[in-house]
C-alpha cells in the first residue's frame, strides 16, 4: 500500500515505514504530523485517485529530525566587469517517518 502526499509544494509517493525529507514543517521532535493533502492511495482493490484530493485519507508521520541541508554555494559572476558575489544557502528540512496510511 503506497500514497502520493503534497508537502511543500512537492509531491512524495510514500509507504508505510518510509523515511523523507520534506520542507521545514512548524513541529516538535517526536510529534505526529497529519498529512491530509493526499493525491492518490494504492490498496489492495486498486488505485484510488483524488479529484484534486482523496476524501478522507490522511497519512499519520512523527517527526524524528529537524535540520539543515548540505550548503550550497551561490556564485554570481560577470567577466570584465570585476563582479563576484559569492553566498552560501542551507535549506532547512524536517525527517519524517511514515507511520500510517489511512483510506
Amino acid at each position: 500500500m503506497y500514497a502520493v502526499v503534497v508537502t511543500g509544494g512537492k509531491q512524495y509517493k510514500v509507504s508505510e515505514g518510509d523515511v523523507i525529507f520534506v520542507e521545514k514543517l512548524e513541529a516538535e521532535i517526536d510529534s505526529s504530523v497529519e498529512l491530509s493533502n493526499v493525491l492518490a492511495v494504492s490498496k489492495e482493490d486498486g488505485l484510488v485517485l483524488g479529484k484534486p484530493v482523496v476524501e478522507g485519507a490522511k497519512v499519520i508521520a512523527k517527526v524524528t529530525a529537524q535540520g539543515k541541508a548540505k550548503k550550497i554555494i551561490v556564485f554570481k559572476f560577470k567577466r570584465k566587469k570585476d563582479y563576484r558575489r559569492k553566498q552560501g544557502h542551507r535549506q532547512p528540512y524536517t525527517k519524517l517517518v511514515i507511520e500510517k496510511i489511512e483510506a
